[in-house]
């Protein structure tokens, strides 16, 4: 009995740390989305240095919960959230990642006149954030029809970047001295709209947690 209270106050730490994982890379998003509409590129720079700071909690939080599969030899719906955890903390990295790339381009489009419009992106962004949250709390709540819901918001974020693409193809024509910025802000989008599948897989990850199935979602 005492090695499972163990077990299960080692789990509530790896959740916690997950909320915790969760919040950071959300914040990050956030303040990249804020340092591309003010030209803050000093914030920009806030979060490309917040990337390490994620990446160890990717890799403290996998670590513990490698020993607890190796040393607890857990089974069932213990074994599976353990591995809903790892694909949770790949998934987050892989978004923290899209937030740094936000920045950068922050940075590089600081001044950029023409491209002083980014309702597209920062609709998706702030779609993204929104969608992760609920990801998060499905998972913490153990629900998998919070996940469905969260990761039917996809659509949100395809439908803005398919938008931009369209909006930034006329501005090319229009004015192809503009084609190399125009690219790096199509780059951008493309990425934020990867955001939204990294997210989707969090979500599955949560159904496969609470029902021992695989099942694809937003295909």
């Amino acid at each position: 009995m005492q090695t499972r209270v163990i077990f299960l106050e080692q789990m509530n730490r790896l959740r916690h740390d997950i909320l915790i994982m969760s919040s950071r890379v959300e914040e990050d998003i956030a303040k990249a989305l804020t340092a591309l509409k003010t030209d803050d590129t000093e914030l920009a720079q806030e979060v490309k240095a917040n990337d390490s700071v994620v990446n160890a909690m990717q890799i403290t939080i996998e670590d513990e919960a490698a020993i607890l599969i190796a040393t607890q030899q857990p089974v069932a719906r213990d074994l599976r959230e353990l591995v809903t955890i790892l694909k949770i903390t790949a998934n987050l990295e892989r978004i923290g990642d899209h937030a740094v790339h936000l920045a950068r381009a922050a940075i590089k489009l600081s001044g950029e006149a023409p491209f002083r419009s980014f309702g597209h992106i920062e609709k998706m962004a702030e779609t993204g954030r929104l969608m992760l949250n609920s990801a998060i709390t499905a998972y913490l709540n153990q629900d998998p029809a919070a996940a469905r819901e969260a990761a039917a918001m996809d659509i949100f974020i395809d439908a803005e970047h398919k938008a931009l693409i369209e909006e930034v193809l006329s501005l090319m024509i229009e004015h192809p001295e503009l084609i190399k910025k125009a690219i790096r802000l199509i780059n951008t989008s493309s990425r934020l709209e990867r955001l939204g599948d990294h997210i989707t897989n969090i979500c599955e990850g949560v159904i496969y947690m609470v029902e021992s199935k695989h099942e694809e979602l937003n295909e």
